[in-house]
């Protein structure tokens, strides 16, 4: 059977839909700039009219044949600027791009008639065969016995009209390709983003958020993450199932251990009670673990600031040495049993081993941090991430009083995934000690 994303329109059509209209648009764009002519440079000057500038005379009227062509079909001229001309004591030197041109100073020469050596010629462009005309930048000087007066070619300004309409044409084709691009890149962006945090939190016993709807490849990346979530959560679950029966079946055996151990002198039968206890706590934790890594309860909301107050007043009438320090009122989507044992686990460990624990908590863009300090001698940063792994020990040691199982920080982190949030362990800078920080995201 066809899958129903199959029928969905692909992603790739809107994307080459804009390719096109891109290369349309940088064509259309091109076709104005070479349609408005080209740019402007300096007109074509006739030695003649160079020759009249040096003898002080008036240029001569412009040949009608230095016309060009300007849509829609009418004919404009030249827009001729006046040559600059000037008297210097000593002998001008070229201009930017200008050279030496023998062949030109001697035309001159001779339409002065004089010698060449009392001409000088810088051009840009050295006139070919017959030419008789000077194009781009030139400058021109006659010897005089006063001095040499010197002709250059006028300099066209750096932005002109000509520059102002291309940078229109491009600025209105990039303004009116950026909004489709826009949405473009937002459209395909947007699910792949709850794609992302919906893959992140597989596995983590959350509930998998609805999955977006778009063009057939994220529809198939949508039921491929669906259904990868749907296998790790089956996964898990058979885990607990096994872990649970094991725990069942290993249930008889240590009964008929604490039946003979009765039997025992005083001293070996102590200890060999506090082994089954043991044995027996350390079941009954792994099954809170599995239960916690994969457990499916229905979210509430959940005001951790009342929370973390009453978790610090319950261990604080016990004895224990828990400060809290007021915060805002922060409320979270979650499993309140889950959240209390996550906080309780990281109380325990600063009490643990730091002998004392301090609660914070703060708010910020849309997310609560709450911090677990201890005065204990804190960790090596280099095994701060290995510390949440199942079965690691911050003390390398194997005794239950100081070491425990090694699963109340990962107990921490996967609730804490399960909420979507993140659980982290660092080294206090104020003063020796651990702090345990844990981000969760508010409410909506």
């Amino acid at each position: 059977m066809t899958r129903p994303y199959r029928q969905a329109r692909s992603i790739a059509q809107p994307i080459f839909a804009l390719v096109i209209a891109s290369v349309i648009a940088a064509t259309a764009i091109l076709f104005f700039v070479t349609f408005s002519g080209p740019p402007p440079r300096v007109p074509p000057r006739p030695l003649e009219a160079i020759t009249a500038a040096l003898r002080g005379l008036p240029a001569p009227p412009l040949p009608p044949e230095f016309r060009r062509f300007r849509p829609p079909g009418r004919f404009r001229t030249w827009r001729i600027e006046p040559l600059e001309t000037l008297t210097a004591a000593a002998p001008p030197a070229p201009r930017w791009r200008e050279k030496p041109d023998a062949l030109t100073q001697a035309r001159i020469a001779a339409l002065l008639h004089v010698t060449p050596r009392s001409v000088l010629a810088f051009t840009e462009l050295s006139p070919r065969g017959g030419g008789r005309e000077l194009f781009g930048s030139f400058t021109v000087a006659w010897h005089l016995p006063h001095g040499w007066r010197v002709v250059r070619s006028p300099a066209l300004p750096l932005f002109t009209r000509w520059h102002l309409n291309t940078l229109i044409a491009m600025l209105v084709a990039i303004v009116a390709l950026s909004i489709p691009a826009w949405m473009l890149s937002r459209a395909i962006s947007r699910p792949l983003a709850r794609l992302a945090a919906a893959a992140d939190r597989a596995g983590t016993g959350a509930p998998l958020p609805p999955l977006p709807e778009g063009g057939r490849e994220v529809r198939e990346l949508a039921h491929a993450v669906s259904t990868m979530h749907a296998r790790l959560a089956g996964h898990a679950e058979s885990r607990t199932a096994m872990l649970a029966a094991i725990a069942h079946d290993l249930g008889t055996p240590l009964s008929r251990l604490a039946f003979w151990v009765e039997q025992l002198p005083d001293g070996a039968r102590d200890r060999a009670v506090a082994d089954i206890d043991e044995m027996r706590a350390m079941i009954a934790e792994v099954l809170r673990f599995a239960r916690h890594d994969v457990g499916r309860r229905e979210e509430t909301l959940v005001e951790l600031s009342s929370l973390l107050d009453s978790l610090a007043e319950d261990m604080a009438v016990g004895g224990a040495a828990v400060a809290v320090a007021a915060g805002p009122r922060a409320v979270v989507s979650g499993d309140p049993s889950g959240l209390r044992r996550l906080f309780a686990n990281l109380i325990g460990n600063a009490l643990r081993y730091g002998d004392s624990a301090e609660l914070a908590w703060r708010i910020e863009d849309g997310r609560v941090t709450v911090t677990v300090a201890d005065q204990g001698p804190g960790i090596d940063p280099a095994q701060a991430e290995r510390l949440f792994e199942p079965f690691v020990r911050g003390d390398p040691s194997r005794n239950r009083s100081t070491g425990g199982t090694g699963l109340g920080l990962a107990i921490v982190r996967s609730i804490a995934a399960r909420h979507g949030g993140t659980a982290l362990l660092a080294n206090r800078e104020d003063t020796t000690g651990a702090v345990a920080t844990v981000t969760l995201p508010l409410a909506r």
